[in-house]
């Protein structure tokens, strides 16, 4: 399908940006730039707004690690060419499986760019008789990266089978802008079907919101000239309908911020440092950009109903 093939297109501009920011020094990612050849410098608007979503982001994933304990397990649907996997391993971050769900023409390109990165490959401590490799799919001691479309359940299933994914331990799930191009009744089916088989979950959704008003409107209107309708964008026309998407797909609880709120509650010390990297002429449409953008968190199980947007001591 056209409109899957130019959703698929986003994740190269994703990247690029984040390669724009980590150039510049909005946060530290040695990884990204074996992945990402482009070297664009974006607006500084998109430079910062791309650092919000990715310390946004990290916020919950250090909690869920600090709340679950080495014994756990991460799900990064839509993953692109994220390097989160080597950077948590960097940090030294504990976990029992990292797995990487995107379509096979996106696995199919990493999988390429991994082989032939020796960093990448000592990154998953194993040799190379240990890691199997097709075309689109790679296992490599905890790493699992497979292709599939999420809107298909039992494809799903047998590819985190195959990944050995363990349904019983606590599980942390990701979505960067993947389930607003999704129908809402396919992102209902897999939501319900994420609670029936993982009964100690958390699932953190960054994405659009507050879509009903003028910008929003013209956020909409450039995806569309790009051949990227948003078919989940009901779900995210405030933040109330966001958390609405998971009470209603069985979730025990959820909480949702807009990024003026997740920039806000980043370090102060680190939002000083990022602030003097380049001048901001354009603070009012940075602003509309958080407006426009959200983190939605979701949990079943008891293990993660606290969970905020504070940092949790060690």
């Amino acid at each position: 399908m056209e409109s899957d093939e130019a959703v698929q297109s986003t994740n190269d501009d994703a990247s690029e940006c984040k390669k724009s920011a980590v150039r510049l020094g909005y946060w530290n990612d040695r990884f990204l730039p074996i992945l990402v050849r482009s070297s664009e410098r974006k607006p500084p608007e998109i430079n910062r707004g791309y650092f919000a979503r990715t310390e946004g982001v990290a916020i919950f994933i250090r909690n869920f690690l600090k709340i679950a304990g080495p014994k756990c397990q991460i799900i990064n649907f839509g993953a692109g060419f994220d390097t989160l996997y080597w950077r948590l391993k960097d940090q030294e971050c504990k976990f029992e499986s990292f797995t990487e769900v995107d379509f096979p023409s996106v696995t199919a390109r990493k999988c390429y760019a991994i082989k032939r990165s020796k960093v990448l490959l000592d990154g998953l401590g194993v040799t190379d008789g240990e890691v199997r490799l097709s075309s689109t799919e790679l296992h490599g001691g905890n790493y699992h990266l497979v292709g599939a479309d999420i809107r298909n359940l039992s494809e799903v299933a047998l590819k985190l089978k195959e990944s050995e994914v363990n349904f019983q331990l606590p599980t942390l799930f990701l979505a960067e802008c993947v389930l607003v191009y999704i129908e809402s009744t396919s992102v209902s089916n897999l939501l319900s079907w994420l609670t029936s088989q993982f009964p100690l979950s958390l699932f953190v959704n960054y994405e659009q919101v507050n879509m009903d008003d003028r910008f929003g409107e013209i956020m909409l209107e450039n995806l569309r000239a790009r051949g990227c309708p948003l078919s989940g964008v009901d779900s995210c026309k405030s933040l109330d309908s966001q958390i609405n998407r998971f009470i209603t797909t069985n979730w025990d609880g959820a909480k949702a911020w807009t990024m003026v709120e997740i920039y806000a509650a980043i370090d102060g010390s680190e939002r000083e440092r990022v602030e003097k990297i380049e001048l901001l002429d354009e603070q009012e449409l940075l602003t509309q950009l958080f407006q426009h953008y959200c983190i939605c968190v979701a949990w079943k199980g008891d293990m993660f109903h606290e969970i905020s947007l504070s940092e949790y001591d060690d």
